[in-house]
């Protein structure tokens, strides 16, 4: 994925070039706009500027294809059904990664209202994993999480990474992701300042 000049009122501009397979930090203080970077990104929010997968412009495909590619997993997610499964229309691609997160077998089964705020958190990721997935944007996605239970989600980062997704992680907690980083930036009021390993 490539940004060039995103910006939004007074945010930015933002540039960022993220090959396939590797992961950027973002970090800064709350407020400074690392959410809507994201959002940005995900064609979600209104912008200025331009987004690419390859070759391809964001505006010369439609919104759902885009966002089908380039994911975006807010720090909490939403839910339009009372039904964990119903979020889940492939759910044997998500049933083998249960374990890995330290979710029960049974949470497909569920009710959204029974889940705690990790549960949602894990489950939400999960259902990011599609088979034409790009590249994912990560808002915070350990703030509800024990240290092990992290290092299971980063696990799967990784092999995520591994598979050819290019990953934008914003995070206050930066060190958490040490083994899954190959770029770290400060979200600045200009742009994104790199920062040394």
């Amino acid at each position: 994925m490539t940004l060039r000049g995103l910006r939004q009122a007074d945010r930015g501009p933002y540039d960022l070039q993220l090959p396939p397979g590797t992961c950027a930090l973002v970090t800064g203080r709350s407020g400074a706009g690392k959410s809507r970077l994201l959002r940005m990104a995900a064609d979600l929010d209104p912008h200025e500027g331009q987004a690419w997968l390859g070759e391809r412009a964001r505006d010369t495909m439609p919104a759902p294809l885009w966002r089908r590619q380039v994911c975006y997993v807010p720090a909490e997610p939403g839910w339009w059904d009372d039904s964990v499964r119903a979020h889940f229309p492939h759910a044997e691609l998500a049933a083998p990664l249960l374990a890995r997160l330290g979710l029960p077998d049974d949470i497909l089964d569920a009710p959204v209202a029974r889940l705690s705020t990790g549960e949602r958190q894990r489950l939400a990721l999960l259902r990011a994993l599609s088979p034409c997935l790009r590249c994912l944007l990560l808002d915070e996605p350990t703030a509800a999480l024990d240290p092990d239970t992290a290092q299971r989600v980063v696990a799967l980062l990784q092999d995520v990474k591994a598979a050819g997704v290019a990953i934008l992680l914003v995070t206050h907690h930066p060190g958490q992701f040490d083994a899954l980083a190959d770029v770290r930036h400060a979200l600045a009021p200009g742009g994104l300042e790199r920062q040394q390993p």
